[in-house]
Parts: structure tokens; C-alpha cells; sequence
């Protein structure tokens, strides 16, 4: 008898490129989140940092704190609010993102806070510590 043969693998998929309208959403997005914060005493230290890992949207600091900022941007909140997209993995995937910013940069001892920015046309929804 033949020996059984392991199921065939699916060929990756290769990444969805987001439109055009839907970068500068995400531009725009992350212009109205970098601005709150900086009205709010922050000062950006990082936009769209990337490393082997992935992206950072925003990082930002004040006294002692270092925040790692995931902005959502959507047209209109029809399907859900964009916080809702920030699920587990997402999650994981800034933590390490975090720990691999933090390794490079060496900010020394300071509080380490996960917000989730909503943009959602004009309006800017800040989730502090959402994770």
C-alpha cells in the first residue's frame, strides 16, 4: 500500500496593497492623532517606525512614559468602529514591535502605555492604555 501523501499547500497570498484613498486616510489618520497628542503635552518620537517585525504608527513620550500609538482610520464606522481592528494578534504583534523599539532606541526606565487612536472622518477618538 502507498503511503498516504500530506495534504498540498495553499501558495501564500501575497499582501494587499491598501488604495490610494485609503492610504491617505491613513495619512490623514495618523496626522490628526500625532496633533492631539502634541496638544495634550506629547512629543512625537517616532512616525511609522518599521523594523523586520512590522510598523509602529505612532510613538510618543512625555516624562517617564513612552506610548506606542496604533492609529485606525476608516470613512465611517458602518462596519464597526476602527478600535474593533486592534484584535489579539494585533496586539502581540505591537508588543514585540514595542520591545524591539524600546532595544533600539533605549529610552531608559519609563512606563510603557498601548493607546488605540479612532479616526473616524474628522473625529479623533483616544482609547489610552487600551491594551
Amino acid at each position: 500500500m502507498a503511503a498516504a501523501r500530506p495534504p498540498a499547500r495553499r501558495p501564500a497570498r501575497p499582501p494587499v496593497r491598501p488604495s490610494l484613498a485609503a492610504q491617505a486616510r491613513g495619512r490623514f489618520g495618523e496626522d490628526e492623532a500625532a496633533r492631539w497628542y502634541r496638544r495634550h503635552g506629547y512629543e512625537v518620537l517616532a512616525r511609522n517606525w518599521r523594523c523586520e517585525l512590522g510598523e509602529l504608527d505612532l510613538v510618543l513620550g512625555a516624562p517617564g512614559l513612552v506610548v506606542f500609538c496604533e492609529v485606525k482610520a476608516r470613512a465611517s464606522a458602518e462596519f464597526g468602529g476602527p478600535q474593533g481592528a486592534v484584535n489579539h494578534t494585533k496586539q502581540r504583534r505591537l508588543r514585540r514591535l514595542a520591545a524591539a523599539w524600546l532595544a533600539v532606541e533605549r529610552p531608559g526606565t519609563v512606563q510603557v502605555r498601548f493607546d488605540v487612536v479612532a479616526v473616524v472622518n474628522a473625529r479623533v477618538e483616544v482609547i489610552e492604555d487600551a491594551f
